[in-house]
């Protein structure tokens, strides 16, 4: 018995190498980045105006959740936000994977939330030719979670795999690149727990 085709956007979010030129990946993309445009261009004072947009590309986003212009997802398709969410200026999300934000979290300004990944070794992740004569790479992804109640600082950037623990702190301007415990402020580049709040 054949074994069935997985699909790019399957591999994608199961954290194995896919292509992000495979399958409709590249439409999708580009389907999001024409939102995010729109989103960005629209009246800042119409949040009814706003929030119809941001529907569009990112589902089941909270009337309450705001998103300062300008934003930048990859799909939207693959971000969760809960309620009350505060997200200031300048919000990058490549959302390769699930990315998870709980309810009363506060995003400052300038921050990046990356899930994709590259292999290491450069014969994996460089640009090769397919079958058909098209040129890749490969990549994968890892989910990031941030869990209720947190305060992301300003031009913080949330590496793959991260998981954010309910009422934490993450300072201004640090790289978290591992797991945050809750209830814990953390900084630095990397970021490490320097107290229990």
């Amino acid at each position: 018995m054949a074994e069935e085709r997985r699909t790019e956007i399957e591999k994608m979010l199961a954290g194995e190498l896919y292509s992000s030129e495979g399958d409709n990946l590249p439409d999708m993309h580009i389907n999001c980045l024409r939102m995010c445009q729109k989103y960005n261009n629209a009246d800042p004072g119409d949040a009814e105006e706003l929030h119809r947009i941001l529907a569009e590309f990112v589902p089941g986003i909270n009337d309450d959740t705001v998103l300062k212009q300008p934003v930048q997802f990859d799909y939207g398709q693959f971000t969760t936000f809960g309620k009350r969410v505060f997200v200031n200026y300048n919000f990058i999300c490549m959302d390769t994977a699930h990315i998870t934000i709980g309810d009363d979290v506060l995003i400052g300004p300038n921050c990046v939330l990356a899930s994709p990944l590259h292999p290491m070794e450069a014969s994996e992740r460089c640009y090769r030719e397919d079958e058909n004569g098209h040129l890749w790479h490969k990549e994968f992804s890892k989910p990031i979670t941030i869990e209720h109640d947190c305060w992301i600082g300003a031009s913080v950037t949330v590496c793959a795999g991260v998981t954010i623990g309910a009422g934490s702190v993450i300072g201004a301007g640090s790289v978290v690149t591992r797991d945050v415990p809750p209830n814990s402020f953390a900084a630095g580049v990397p970021a490490r727990v320097i107290r229990k709040l």
